[in-house]
């Protein structure tokens, strides 16, 4: 038996979804009609048959209260012919007491039961006269039994001729339930097909500009089919814009490396010939090339980061943002000794902490305070700030210099681990960012006019905000207040820590 489930699965299985749906429709509407079909046989058969027990009940009924004195005889014998008078005949319980003529219709025990009064009346078929008889038998009262008779060769036929009949139907129901199966496989799988064949287009063409026809009306009121093209459409219009994304970002490589290559292909030529050099110019040859070295290792290295879409999950620690904001301050302030950074730290914000990869969040940051002090005139400071809001943010006074600690005696809750928000944010007093460079800012390669003669590849922020992403973070770009560029950094309020410590289990502390 499992053996033919096993074959029946595998034919299943290589055959088409719209032959499987057709032959699954057809079966069902086919199952329906013959059902249907059989019930009216069914049905039919029964009232002709009832009409029949109905005229024998009727012909008994009449026949006793006529003869209800008479002993055991024939009464009537013309049952041999259509539409005559039935056959009628008292039959007594003792076979002693029968007449001396035979009887017209068969005597079994069962009828001297009947007679005797231990069994009920009861109909028989019968064949009397070479002619199908149906009889009842019906107790006659002191010791006797009534049988009446009528031919049922007209019930038999009526009978065959309503099978003959709704077989035919049943037959025409069985073929339109294939036609209507064929039909609602094609019309229900159209946009299947049409998914499909877009698909192979796709496949063929390499090209996923292809979208697939939707039928007209209201989203709310598309079937599960159209639903599934809709996203099938919303899939494609994604890999578009990832495969646009990826080949702008190949050309913008190419033509980003193209001036330092060949500014590196320059140097390395010129030192070729250092015999023919002075040693001044060889001096300048070689920190050029070296510049141009660490240039092009740079800008491979960014672009190698910003191929990564999401931290690896085992570098995932809890990151204290004060800690961490503190020593890249730190750091900017060696790298950019001309331009002094002010760090403000709310005390509800000393001790926030964040799930991340300690390394890519300073990197975030670093990128980020190199972009302010590029655009910073000399002296001009570069501000950092560090809060809380939401429910879990905590009140208290500010840290200045880069101490990142709570000074604040106040007393308030400063554990900024509970369920705040956490926002940093850069300003610096340059000249700000264009409205028309504003939605740019984040785009890789991009520069506005103004630092195209600044050092830099433009990979720094689109960087930046990849990384904040990557973090469950939100890094947005606008205009301060009095002048200058502001970029916030803000981290979604969390769930409180599982103890006092502020511990997430499995998780260790940066």
């Amino acid at each position: 038996m499992s053996g033919v489930r096993g074959l029946g699965a595998r034919w299943r299985r290589r055959r088409p979804l719209r032959t499987r749906l057709a032959l699954a429709a057809s079966a069902a509407v086919a199952l329906v009609a013959v059902g249907v079909c059989t019930a009216a046989f069914l049905v039919i058969r029964y009232e002709l048959v009832h009409q029949l027990d109905l005229s024998l009940t009727q012909s008994a009924t009449r026949i006793v209260q006529a003869n209800r004195d008479e002993g055991p005889q024939v009464l009537a014998g013309e049952c041999r012919y259509l539409s005559a008078p039935p056959c009628a005949q008292i039959v007594p319980a003792d076979p002693a007491a029968d007449p001396d003529a035979p009887y017209l219709l068969p005597v079994s025990p069962a009828v001297r039961e009947v007679a005797a009064g231990g069994r009920a009346a009861y109909y028989s078929n019968v064949a009397r006269f070479g002619q199908p008889l149906r009889m009842l038998t019906t107790p006659f009262g002191d010791g006797r039994a009534l049988q009446v008779a009528l031919r049922a060769d007209p019930v038999d036929r009526g009978v065959r001729q309503a099978a003959v009949l709704l077989a035919a139907v049943g037959a025409v129901g069985v073929l339109l339930a294939g036609l209507l199966g064929h039909a609602v496989s094609r019309t229900g799988l159209a946009p299947v097909a049409r998914l499909t064949a877009t698909a192979e287009r796709i496949a063929a063409t390499r090209d996923p500009r292809h979208r697939i026809e939707l039928p007209p009306g209201p989203p709310g009121r598309q079937d599960e089919v159209t639903r599934l093209a809709a996203t099938f459409n919303t899939m494609l219009g994604e890999l578009e814009q990832s495969v646009a994304s990826q080949r702008r970002l190949v050309a913008d490589a190419s033509h980003e490396l193209r001036t330092p290559l060949t500014a590196l292909r320059t140097n390395a030529e010129l030192l070729a010939r250092g015999d023919r050099l002075t040693p001044a110019q060889r001096d300048r040859a070689a920190g050029a090339l070296e510049r141009g070295i660490r240039e092009v290792t740079g800008l491979v290295n960014d672009l190698i980061e910003l191929a990564r879409d999401e931290e690896p999950l085992p570098l995932l620690e809890d990151v204290r943002i004060a800690e961490m904001t503190e020593h890249v301050v730190g750091t900017a302030r060696t790298h950019w000794p001309r331009t002094p950074f002010v760090l403000e730290v709310e005390a509800g914000a000393a001790r926030a902490v964040r799930p991340g990869v300690p390394a890519r969040l300073a990197r975030l940051l670093t990128n980020l305070l190199d972009n302010a002090a590029k655009f910073s005139p000399p002296g001009t400071p570069v501000e950092v700030s560090l809060s809380t809001y939401g429910s879990g943010a905590g009140t208290g006074g500010r840290g200045t210099g880069g101490s990142g600690a709570d000074t604040d005696g106040s007393g308030a809750d400063t554990d900024g681990s509970g369920t705040g928000g956490v926002t940093l944010t850069v300003r610096d007093h340059g000249p700000g960012i264009p409205a028309a460079d504003l939605p740019h800012v984040f785009d890789r390669f991009y520069r506005a006019e103004t630092a195209r003669a600044l050092p830099g590849s433009g990979l720094g922020l689109a960087m930046a905000r990849q990384i904040a992403h990557a973090h469950g973070a939100e890094l947005t770009a606008g205009a301060a207040a009095g002048g200058g560029a502001l970029f916030t950094l803000t981290f979604a309020p969390e769930d409180p820590p599982e103890d006092a410590r502020g511990r997430r289990p499995g998780r260790s502390r940066s």
